[in-house]
């Protein structure tokens, strides 16, 4: 997940945080020399691979060829 000026084609989308989690944040984020937008990326991009999902077209291509029981590296059966 890249950030807008990266070469992405950025989407917006409005999420809402608590008064208490957003001066949180944007603590972090100034303790930290980094934008919030840089905090939200990493943050997603871990949640996605937390759970085995991909971040990119291209990890997404991978994970469809590994799924393919043809692509696997098994030895070919022996014929008896």
């Amino acid at each position: 997940m890249g950030a807008p000026d990266d070469g992405d084609h950025a989407k917006r989308k409005l999420i809402g945080f608590s008064a208490g989690t957003l001066q949180a944040l944007e603590l972090l984020a100034s303790d930290k020399k980094r934008s919030l937008q840089g905090l939200a990326d990493e943050a997603f991009a871990d949640l996605l691979r937390k759970h085995q999902r991909p971040t990119s077209l291209k990890e997404a291509l991978k994970e469809s060829t590994r799924r393919s029981p043809a692509n696997e590296n098994q030895p070919p059966k022996r014929k008896k």
